[in-house]
């Protein structure tokens, strides 16, 4: 059975612009009479074409979108904007074509004017790097709603407006579609946004349109080495985010070497934060304005201390563990200080409160809550995300940590070794099993991960089991009371993608049902 793909979110008033306009500001041919035409959307895709909408039509992998416009047409699209190409294929269609010589590059400054982005945006949050990403968005998205203020926000798991909870399509959503988005948003009275912002959403244009008014950095760690040639060309991905051209001020982090190398790049205003703990340069990390300790960590519970300029100081609580959640908190902090938030307030509500409250979806999840051995899941998809998120699960475990975990296909394939080893050396049993194979096959997959645990077996044994389904029944026979499961991969996930169908799937339940047949109710 295949898995209905999210909805793109729309404004539900939009206003109507003069595609003659839309012609004349970005200098596009246009052979047709535009008079009295009017758009209220634009979009790339057919599946999401709403009648009055523009239809961009480009040149993918397999054909030409131009191919469409017939369909575009038939569906309510009032014109094409195309290439010279896609002016010929799309002749016949009846619509009138406007002319662009790079109409992928031209979409997001397009999208942003045809909902209106362009003269007024809400407060934007725009939030990058390697790990901590998701969490980091979603904890400002939290604390904006303590703080009673109107916010949206956009990350791998969710779209959030101002109360309404929609599961994400991509990780940053393609530039039509935010743009699209943020109209909605602030069509719902939202005031601050909180975008995770992917290396591919920059480098590929999807953001272009937006100024953050604070931009954040993470860490860089392995990842991403199928887009990449190496590590530098990764990071340069990135580094225009932190330009004036792209975002007003930021927050860096100096966990990473990496830190270094944006705020050496940057030429706008730069506040820099670190968490000695986890901290790859102390050296650098001691240099930092802010600085975020973990005072005291339980399962979904850290304490963290945040310290900064003019004696600024507080104590507070996020529902996540581990220091690297402590410094995902600390960046989500700093940066709505950054934004203009006041101080004060910020302390207050988070005294009044015992802490951030919000729920990271898929981040150490845990599943089970009555009997037997504790179960966990997590999103973790990176050799660091690995390492970090098993020593501090293993830390509050009084037995033993059986991690369980896969790696998606069609992916970096360089990295698997690693996630591999990272697993096995912080664990007592570590299983191999499949995760989203897409369009490679499972068992390769596999391979690439046992290469790296099998440099470091952990003592309680190393298994390659295939299905997930086998994998999880074998990984309850294996453990007991006072010990634990992590599982990677799945997080907040209710699918697996295989050869390019979305297949519905509930690791929760599969955990839960093998707990039972175990016999721990």
């Amino acid at each position: 059975m295949k898995q209905s793909v999210p909805p793109v979110l729309r404004p539900q008033h939009p206003t109507p612009r003069p595609v003659a306009e839309l012609a004349q500001r970005f200098a596009l041919d246009a052979g047709d009479d535009l008079s009295g035409l009017e758009a209220t959307g634009i979009t790339l895709s057919t599946l999401d074409l709403r009648q009055g909408d523009i239809f961009v039509g480009i040149h993918g992998l397999r054909r030409h979108g131009a191919e469409l416009a017939g369909e575009a047409r038939e569906k309510g699209a009032v014109a094409i904007v195309t290439d010279a190409e896609g002016a010929v294929i799309a002749a016949e269609s009846g619509l009138p074509i406007l002319v662009a010589d790079n109409p992928r590059g031209r979409l997001a400054e397009m999208s942003s004017w045809v909902y209106g982005n362009d003269d007024a945006m809400p407060i934007m949050l725009g939030v990058t790097g390697t790990n901590g990403k998701t969490s980091t968005v979603h904890l400002q998205d939290g604390l904006l709603q303590q703080l009673g203020i109107p916010s949206g926000m956009s990350s791998s798991a969710h779209r959030h407006i101002n109360g309404e909870v929609i599961t994400a399509r991509l990780t940053t959503p393609e530039s039509s579609e935010l743009h699209a988005l943020i109209a909605y948003m602030k069509e719902r009275g939202v005031e601050i946004v909180a975008l995770e912002v992917s290396v591919q959403a920059i480098v590929r244009h999807r953001v272009d349109g937006v100024v953050y008014d604070v931009a954040g950095f993470t860490n860089l760690q392995h990842d991403h080495m199928d887009d990449f040639a190496d590590m530098d060309e990764y990071l340069r991905g990135k580094l225009p985010m932190f330009t004036a051209a792209r975002s007003r001020r930021a927050v860096v982090s100096l966990d990473t070497p990496a830190g270094r190398t944006v705020l050496e790049h940057a030429d706008i205003p730069v506040t820099t934060i670190a968490t000695p703990q986890i901290a790859e340069d102390p050296e650098l990390a001691a240099t930092a304005d802010w600085t975020v300790r973990m005072l005291s960590g339980m399962i979904n519970a850290t304490e963290l201390e945040l310290t900064g300029p003019g004696g600024r100081r507080l104590v507070t609580t996020v529902p996540a563990t581990g220091p690297h959640m402590a410094a995902n908190a600390g960046m989500a902090i700093v940066m709505l200080v950054e934004a203009g938030v006041d101080w004060n307030r910020l302390s207050d509500t988070l005294a009044r409160d015992g802490g951030i409250r919000t729920t990271l979806p898929g981040r150490t999840e845990l599943v089970t809550t009555g009997r037997g051995p504790k179960v966990y899941l997590d999103f973790g998809h990176t050799p660091a995300g690995f390492e970090m998120t098993a020593r501090a699960v293993r830390a509050q475990t009084p037995g033993r940590l059986l991690v369980l975990f896969g790696a998606d296909g069609s992916r970096d394939t360089t990295k698997r070794p690693g996630m591999g080893l990272a697993a096995a050396r912080n664990s007592d049993i570590a299983i191999i099993t499949d995760h989203h194979p897409r369009w490679e096959d499972a068992a390769a997959i596999r391979d690439g991960l046992y290469a790296g645990a099998s440099q470091h077996p952990p003592a309680g044994g190393l298994y390659n089991i295939s299905p997930p389904e086998d994998a999880i029944v074998t990984a309850v026979s294996l453990v007991g009371e006072g010990d634990a499961i992590l599982w990677f991969g799945p997080g907040h996930q209710d699918f697996r993608e295989i050869q390019g169908v979305r297949t519905p799937y509930n690791p929760r339940e599969l955990m839960l049902a093998a707990l039972r047949d175990a016999g721990w109710g």
